[in-house]
This record gives C-alpha cells, structure tokens and sequence, in this order.
C-alpha cells in the first residue's frame, strides 16, 4: 500500500522505480527491503524550494537531479493524464479483469495515438 492506502504494483523485475515525495521511505518497508530495485523519489515541495533559494553549486546540482526525475516521471504519468482528460476513463468498473484489461490495453493504444496525431495529420 502506498501513503494514501492503494497498493503498489510491481512484477519485481524493475531495475529502477520513480515515483512522488509520497512514496519517500518505500525502500524501508519490509516487502521492498531485500529488492535489488533502485529507488528514485522526488523530494518533498517543500525542500526542493529551499533548495532554489541557495544558490550553492550542490544545491544546484540537487535541483537537476530532481528535475530529471519529474522529467521521467511526466513521461510516464501523460498517457494516464489522456486516459482520464480526454477518454474519460476515471474508474474502473467491475466487468471482470479481462473486460476492464481489455479496454485499458485499448486505451494506452488510443492515447498512444493521441500524442502523436499531429505527425500523423501532417504526414497524410
């Protein structure tokens, strides 16, 4: 479970795993400790803007780390963020696993679309 009660899903092959200042302290917890998984989680807001008001050159390089992480994290959250924007897809009903699969599969492969529709408008 993660801080606000839903459970993390991992297939325990990750090499690295991103996620929010909510998930600081996951690598502690007993069903993680002995993974080979490699921890990335963004800092509280709060330090990050501390961060920003000293100019020092560790600061500094704190601030691009955080900032490649947000990077990737954005990467990954955008096809959520269509899924739920533009399909309407907020919940999940209960039709069965292979049901609600199934349209999931089909709405990353719709979003997937969604972003690159202006290079495939523009090619045809």
């Amino acid at each position: 479970m993660d801080p606000y009660g839903r459970s993390v899903t991992l297939h325990g092959d990750e090499e690295c795993v991103f996620g929010d200042a909510g998930y600081r302290g996951i690598e502690k917890r007993d069903e993680f400790k002995h993974s080979e998984t490699e921890w990335f989680i963004a800092e509280p807001p709060g330090k990050i803007r501390a961060m920003k008001k000293r100019p020092k050159r560790a600061e500094k390089l704190n601030r691009q780390i955080e900032k490649s992480k947000a990077s990737i994290r954005a990467k990954v959250e955008h096809p959520f963020r269509i899924i739920k924007c533009q399909f309407g897809f907020t919940k999940a009903r209960y039709k069965g696993l292979l049901k609600n699969g199934s349209k999931l599969n089909l709405l990353f492969a719709l979003a997937n679309l969604f972003q690159v529709r202006k290079r495939l408008l523009a090619q045809g």
